[in-house]
């Protein structure tokens, strides 16, 4: 073929487009623009976020009460025949303690799905993770809000950075039901016996 057949062919291809073209939708969607050269970073509905789930809790609290209240009333009567005394005394003691200790860590990895993209920038996020291993189940559901500055150029993000995380780590089989106290005994406590 030669130029000329080509650039015939052009034209008439450019022509052909033109006419078909929708008034007012560009090919360019601003929103959607991600140069060559940028992170691969979740940023749009559907991304996958991992997030580094390390969180460690402890809590400890310790209460001492010592309360003390005394009352001495007397009264005497002396009459020429007979003295007499009246007295009333009270005395009233009490001390309490308390304490309370809790400590919680959690370690793992789970990705999950931008679910939604707030008009400042945030991120949500959601997702659900499954294990089983010997009849055990094993559940990680998170769920949070996150800045896009906070996720870094691995695409990960610690869940310490996670506003709003709801984050539940629940077992279930033999092992996870053995620990919990059988009908009866939950029964017996209920009446407080």
């Amino acid at each position: 073929m030669t130029t000329r057949v080509l650039v015939r062919m052009a034209c008439l291809l450019l022509t052909s487009m033109a006419a078909h073209a929708v008034p007012g939708v560009s090919l360019y969607d601003e929103s959607q623009y991600r140069a060559l050269t940028a992170d691969r970073k979740a940023r749009a509905v559907g991304d996958l976020v991992t997030v580094l789930i390390y969180e460690n809790t402890s809590a400890t609290t310790t209460a001492d009460t010592n309360a003390s209240r005394s009352a001495d009333v007397s009264a005497s009567l002396k009459t020429p025949t007979r003295d007499r005394q009246v007295g009333l005394a009270t005395n009233n003691d009490f001390e309490g303690r308390g304490s309370t200790q809790r400590s919680g860590r959690v370690l793992g990895q789970l990705t999950v799905t931008v679910r939604g993209v707030q008009p400042n920038g945030d991120l949500l996020l959601g997702g659900v993770q499954e294990l089983e291993i010997n009849g055990e189940k094993q559940t990680i559901k998170l769920e949070g809000r996150v800045r896009s500055q906070d996720i870094n150029d691995t695409n990960t993000v610690l869940s310490t950075r996670v506003a709003d995380a709801r984050i539940s780590l629940v077992g279930d089989g033999v092992l996870a039901e053995r620990q919990k106290p059988s009908w009866w005994h939950r029964l017996v406590t209920w009446f407080g016996l």
